[in-house]
Parts: structure tokens; sequence; C-alpha cells
């Protein structure tokens, strides 16, 4: 399921000696259809990445037949102590030139210097990359006259041989790296046609791609790989050789999970509105409060099978380490297949995606105007479970909407959708809960219904440049700013050494609005339980205000305090309701369970890594680059402060880096 077949001549066992160094192993799908056997083979790419040094050879060489020429092993380099082969150049036949005979009657010159050639190297002691190209070659080349290569004969003597036994197909299959902590992680093939319930896969179902769109996928997987080592990606075929899904996340998308995976959201919109992509991206919040991509992908169909396997290849590539919280639409498909991969985390369906549809789902019933004002008063405005339930029965009641089957299922839904019944849950901003807040897509603005493929792509690069310079930019002026302070009270003091610059003016607008709480009022005790109630002006409509009562609960020996509005779960930070019960009290700074270590200025740089790997393989390549990586970035974080640690990471990394290279040297 992870590998892109492409045609070619059979390929065969081990056995004989290649064209000047190598033969052919047979590596195929006997159940592939009669159309993919009739593709032309993708030319090497720097960065496509092979299982053994036979594997690059064979491809190279099905290639060379396709197009009408040879190949040879030209150069091989040997690690002296080992034996091992580590480098190799694989060149058209007609490369160089043969040394000058001195016979009487000396062959014709065959060779013309001919620069067409790959360059393979070996990584991680396991793989070969293709880390050089040439393609064009300085003398004619024709498929007619393929045969007569010496390195294409042993194929057709190889397969006849192959044939007396049993029947050959003519497919290839090229497998494209992926990290291979996906197989410690999930089984990405597990079998859900055998759960009860289910219907088997629809394997017609698969992602409808343009002229032009497979070769941007392939190209830009393997660039990617090329530049960015950690860069994950997988690639789900059908067996007829068809693209089912595709995932993929850069080396930052990796990176940012470790810190921000608490609450994410799984943004399917261009799903649900029938977009030419069929994108599906993983969403969190950075310190701050700015969408960051944790990986995305395109999906072939909304079905649970299909999005099981989206989920499943997305949670290998963070390396099996759920989130806390996902945010969805409330698709059928996802109903299931989030619990179903996620079962320990709390999987909520996202208010703004809902109240979005109202229009369409009730605009045509009389008094639509009138419904949608209660129904927003009952989603908005309710604090307390029975408000909830009242109100939304009133207007069922009022408007004669009982038979409404959408209204019937969103009730049904209620405890995963409406506010009320979700306080005890941290989305840290991920959900609007008020009606004048929207939810903005990370890709808002660069995506729209006819996007191609390949036109993603290429806006893709764009959009992480951007996103990333705005956090850097939130990162430099959070170090660098001298926060304005509008009040003279000692918790906005407080937050505005610790927060980020947009952390702290969210924060900041709570302590403004601290006074337009007046009469805080002790209503009972019990125990060292106290409860308050405190009064606030609030804007409803235009110019009009209305007061409000919010209970406040403050424990006295821990000062503990939990307002009834949950804003502190729902944002990340205390109301203004709190505070005031808080400044009643005498509590001069916000107690340390209220700050949350996420929002700091230098979270990344102080972020635990050890908290994170637990358990580290050494013998494994994977698990000691993302090790690597994790504590890296903490280097970076310090390093772009000032001037003099940027000076000072400089150079330890260029000491570092010539001990790298004595190491080496001892090696060969």
């Amino acid at each position: 399921m992870e590998a892109v077949c492409l045609n070619s001549e059979p390929v065969f066992d081990e056995g004989e000696d290649y064209e000047d160094e190598g033969d052919c192993t047979i590596d195929g799908d006997d159940e592939l259809s009669e159309n993919q056997s009739k593709r032309e083979p993708l030319p090497p790419t720097v960065g496509l990445e092979f299982d053994s040094f036979d594997e690059a050879y064979d491809f190279y060489n099905i290639y060379a037949k396709e197009q009408g020429f040879g190949i040879r092993v030209s150069n091989s380099w040997f690690r002296s102590k080992r034996k091992e082969r580590y480098r190799a150049k694989l060149s058209c036949s007609s490369a160089g030139f043969k040394k000058k005979s001195e016979a009487n009657n000396p062959r014709p010159e065959t060779r013309t210097g001919c620069p067409a050639m790959i360059v393979i190297k070996l990584v991680d002691s396991k793989r070969w990359r293709i880390v050089e190209v040439e393609l064009e070659h300085n003398h004619p080349v024709s498929p007619e006259i393929k045969r007569f290569y010496k390195s294409h004969k042993r194929m057709i003597v190889a397969a006849e041989k192959a044939q007396q036994s049993e029947p050959v197909k003519e497919i290839h299959t090229i497998k494209l790296y992926r990290t291979g902590v996906v197989d410690a992680g999930f089984d990405l093939h597990s079998n859900v046609n055998e759960r009860e319930g289910r219907n088997p896969v629809d394997h017609s179902k698969h992602l409808e791609l343009k002229e032009g769109d497979t070769h941007a996928l392939y190209h830009y997987f393997c660039r990617m790989k090329l530049t960015s080592p950690n860069f994950f990606y997988l690639m789900d075929l059908d067996d007829d050789g068809c693209l089912r899904n595709v995932f993929w996340a850069d080396a930052r998308s990796r990176a940012a999970y470790n810190y921000f995976y608490d609450s994410i959201a799984i943004d399917t919109s261009s799903l649900a509105n029938k977009y030419e992509i069929p994108l599906i991206s993983f969403v969190g919040i950075n310190n701050h409060g700015q969408s960051v991509l944790l990986g995305c992908g395109f999906l072939g169909h909304e079905s649970v099978e299909y999005f099981v396997w989206m989920f499943k290849a997305w949670v290998t590539c963070m390396q099996g380490r759920p989130p806390q919280v996902i945010i969805t639409d409330r698709s059928k498909p996802l109903q299931v297949a989030v619990p179903e991969v996620f079962p320990q985390a709390r999987h909520c369906y996202c208010l703004w995606y809902i109240m979005q549809r109202v229009p369409e789902k009730l605009g045509g019933l009389d008094g639509y105007e009138a419904i949608k004002r209660q129904l927003n008063k009952a989603v908005y405005d309710s604090l307390k479970i029975a408000e909830f339930e009242t109100s939304w029965g009133d207007m069922i009641k009022r408007h004669g909407v009982a038979d409404n089957k959408w209204l019937q299922a969103l009730y049904e839904d209620r405890e995963q959708w409406v506010p009320v019944f979700l306080k005890d849950i941290s989305f840290l901003g991920m959900i609007p809960v008020k009606e004048n807040e929207s939810f903005n897509t990370f890709f808002d603005g660069y995506v729209h219904k006819h996007t191609s493929f390949k036109e993603f792509l290429d806006k893709y690069d764009l959009v992480m440049q951007r996103k990333h310079l705005q956090e850097a930019m939130g990162d430099l002026d959070s170090r660098s700013s001298t926060f304005e302070l509008k009040t003279r009270c000692n918790f906005e003091v407080q937050i505005s050494k610790l927060y980020t610059k947009e952390i702290f003016r969210r924060f900041q607008s709570e302590v403004e609005g601290m006074y337009s709480c007046f009469h805080t009022r002790q209503v009972s005790v019990s125990g060292a339980i106290i409860t308050y109630v405190v009064k606030e002006r609030v804007e409803v409509k235009g110019n009009e205000k209305e007061v409000r009562h919010y209970e406040v609960l403050y424990e006295t020996t821990q000062a503990e305090v939990r307002c009834i509005c949950s804003l502190f779960n729902f944002k990340g930070y205390l109301c203004r309701h709190a505070l005031n019960v808080l400044n009643y009290n005498g509590v001069e700074e916000i107690p340390s369970k209220y700050i949350l270590p996420r929002w700091s200025r230098d979270y990344k740089h102080r972020f635990p890594v050890d908290n994170v790997v637990t358990e580290i393989d050494v013998n494994h390549p994977v698990h000691l680059y993302n090790n690597l990586y994790k504590r890296v970035i903490q280097v970076v974080e310090a390093g772009a402060q000032s001037q003099e640690h940027y000076k000072l990471v400089l150079q330890q990394l260029h000491e570092l880096l010539n001990k790298f290279s004595l190491v080496d040297d001892n090696l060969v």
C-alpha cells in the first residue's frame, strides 16, 4: 500500500553477474491490470531510494531498455576495511572511451563519452539513494535497438528461463522512501473488511488525478526527501496500482507536533465543500495562538476505511503518540473512524462547522430568522445544561420543527458540540465558542474550489514559508517588544513577563474586562469552597447591554478557582470573572496551575524533550534522527535570541562537523 508501481520489463532472480557488474531480481504483483503494465516508467529522479544496490541497478536498467540504451557500472567506491560498497556510478554503455588497442585489426570505437548516468549512495547503511542524475545523451537512442545491449540481453535470457516454470508479469515496483517507524507503528494494511458491520473497500474509489498531477506528486516527494531527511510520506495504492490516499508531513510539522499535540483539529472542509482536491489537514495551535500544520493528505473517498488509513498514517508519522482532544466535522465516517484509531482521545464536533450549515439545513423553513436567533441563544448563551435544554425545547415547540431530521441528529449529538457540555475539555482556543468568532482553515485564501493537485503542490511551499515567517515574527516580537500595560492590575504585569505577545493581548482583554464586572457577592460556603456570583454588563445587540450572572467557585486552601463560563478550558487563560474573585480574596498573583507553559515566549526552548521520547533504539537510524532533531530545535531557538548566541552556535556546529569528518576518516 505504500508503493508506486511503474511498468517495465520483468526483473529476475539473482544468479548471473551484472553487465559490467550486475543482474536483476523480480519484484512484481501478478494482479496488476493490463493498463498499468502499458505505462512508461518514470525517469530517474534525485531522492528516489531503493532497498538494495540490485534494486537500484534493475530500475535504471529497465528505464534504459525502454529508452533504448544500455548501462554499466562505471565506478564503485568501497570502504577499505569492510570491503563494503557505499557509492556507485551507473552510466550509459557509451560513456567514456576504450583504451587504445595495439592489435592489428582493433575493433571500432563504439563509445562516445556519453554523460548520461546516475550516482547512487548508501544511506543509513541499508538504503540506496539517487544523489545525481543526468538524462541527456550525446548520441541517438532508440527503443528499436534496445535488445542488442548486453545489460538487456541477460534480462531476456533470464525471462526465458523463468517462463519455463511460471508466467512472468511485466511489472516493476519502485518503493518510494518512507520513514522506518511505520513498521513499528500501526498496521496500515489492517483487514477492516472482516470487521462486523463493515462493507468491503470499493477499490474503484481513488484520487482523480489529471495530466501532470502524478508527476507533480512524485517529483515533490522525491525533492522533499532529498532536501529534508525527516520528511515523511505514505502512498496508498489499490491492487491495480491506482492511488487512493496520500499523506505527508514535513520536518517542521513533525517537530511542531512534539510541542503542540494536546488539542488537534482535523480539517475536512475541502471534502465537505466538494473541492477538486480532497484535502485533509491536521492542525494545532502554537504558543502564539496561530494555526500550525501537523500533516496533511489527499483522501480518495469519504469512507471509514479511507479515514482509518489516513489517521493511522498520521499517528504512525508522529511515532504512535495520539492527541488528547480531536475536533472534526460531524460526518458519519468521521464519527466511526476517529474513536477507532484514537480511542483515548476526546472527540468533539466543531461548533463553527455545524453553525455554518444552518442556512443550508433550515433556510427553507417558515420563520427561519426567528429559529436561527433562538438556536444561537441556546447554543452560545447557555451557562448551564438546564438552560440549554429549556431554550432548545422552546425553539422546537414554538416553531414546530420536532420532525426536522437534522435538528434531531444535532440534539442527539449535543454532548459533543454544544459548549455547555464541553466545559471539562481543554480546547486552548481551537474552537469558537461565541457567535462572533470564526474558524479559519490553515490553507484559507490559498485553496479554492477548482485548485488542482499540481497547483496546490506549487503553492504548498509558499504557504508554509509564510506561516513559518509569521511564527518567526511572533517569536521576535515576543522577545524584543515591551508590552503596553493598560491597567495597574498585578495580573497583567505578571503575564506580560511570561506569555507571547498575542496570548498576552488576549489575556489583557480579560483584565480590562474586570472593570465591566461589578457586585462580586458571596452566596454560599461549603467547607473550603466558597461560591460567588459576579455580575457583568455584556453587549447583546448593537449598543444594547444586559446584566449576566456568573457563578465562580473558589477553594481557599489551594487558591483554586473555576468560573461557570469555563474560559480557562476553552481558551487557555483565566476569565475576568475568575480574576475578580481572586482579586476579591486578596490574591495578587495568578496561581501557577493557571499559567500554561505552552503560551510561554520561550516554550520551545524550555520544552522537556525527555518527556516525549521515552525509548530510543540506537540501532534504528530514524529514531536517532528524530531524537536529535528535537534536541537541535532547542539549540536553534536559543541561538536565534541574540547575535552572541548565534555566533556561538555557528562556532560549535563548525567544530562538531570537523569532528564528524575525523570519525569518518578513521572508518575508511
